[in-house]
């Protein structure tokens, strides 16, 4: 009978759709950072000081992939939802809806995102979403956000760096999600790995600049941790396909509890092991049905 006891407790934990027990939490706010269409074959070229000295006093690769197809609406959901497309169903680089039916949803109707599990837990989080795509607020879960913000004032990154800055400031936020829709634009129309596209990434540099000084002056920088990333790359002026060029994407991550140094991330990375680190910083449990792992070397 003991067995079978023992047996029936392992199979519900199998079951459980809250399987990974939590632990403890490493920071109290989380800035998450993304640059729409930066690749990482554009690192070394380009004049980004800022973001370097991040990586150099955190930890970061340059070799995280994304899932298939490496565009925009399915990895910003992979991202956030810990699990590839073939379990989300966002599949497309518009979806706004899963084409597949997701293998199960949570109490929002959606499958399960890092700002749901944040919310559900610590129903007193102070949670935001600010980016330049409408397409962010279907993957996200606007329902678990305090603040789901689209910026369309221009000039747009500057409107979007302000709109940021202003809201750590005032709110101070446990979880911020800021997205910029370039260099994507840049990729698209100039192309990517051209002067014009360099030329953004310089001035995205100066944006992220800004908002890591927010945090200072909202004095919650040594409680936080930054997260620079990007959904995919691109090469000659699209995406979407099966090269390099536009699978990998940079990661960059500093702050408490970070290992200081510029250390290279050792294991592979994917898209959808970004909510499951960020879901360990906090001390989530995680569901069974997310894939990803949390990229536990960059922690002291």
């Amino acid at each position: 009978m003991k067995f079978l006891a023992t047996a029936a407790t392992a199979l519900f934990a199998v079951l459980s759709p809250m399987s990974i027990s939590a632990s403890e939490p490493i920071a109290e706010h989380v800035i998450l950072i993304g640059l729409d269409g930066w690749g990482a074959y554009s690192y070394d070229k380009a004049d980004m000081p800022n973001i370097k000295n991040m990586a150099k006093d955190g930890c970061y690769t340059l070799k995280k992939r994304s899932v298939l197809p490496s565009s925009s609406a399915v990895n910003w959901a992979s991202m956030y939802m810990g699990a590839g497309p073939e379990l989300h169903g966002y599949t497309e680089w518009g979806s706004r809806v899963p084409e597949l039916p997701s293998r199960i949803v949570d109490e929002d109707g959606i499958f399960p995102t890092m700002f749901g599990l944040l919310r559900q837990q610590h129903p007193e989080a102070v949670i935001g979403n600010i980016a330049e795509w409408d397409g962010i607020r279907y993957v996200c879960d606007t329902l678990a956000l305090n603040l789901d913000q689209i910026i369309s004032e221009k000039p747009l990154n500057q409107s979007t760096t302000a709109a940021a800055c202003d809201y750590i400031k005032s709110a101070k936020p446990t979880l911020l999600n800021i997205v910029y829709d370039e260099p994507d634009h840049v990729g698209h129309g100039a192309g990517h790995d051209t002067p014009q596209y360099y030329a953004k990434l310089h001035e995205l540099d100066s944006c992220v600049a800004e908002i890591v000084q927010a945090t200072k002056d909202a004095g919650i920088y040594d409680n936080s941790i930054i997260i620079v990333t990007a959904d995919h790359g691109g090469i000659g002026k699209g995406h979407g396909g099966k090269t390099m060029q536009e699978m990998e994407t940079p990661f960059i991550i500093l702050g408490k509890g970070v290992r200081k140094g510029g250390n290279e991330i050792p294991e592979s990375m994917m898209q959808f092991d970004i909510a499951p680190t960020i879901a360990h910083i906090f001390g989530l449990e995680t569901p069974q049905v997310w894939i990803g792992r949390p990229v536990l070397s960059v922690f002291k």
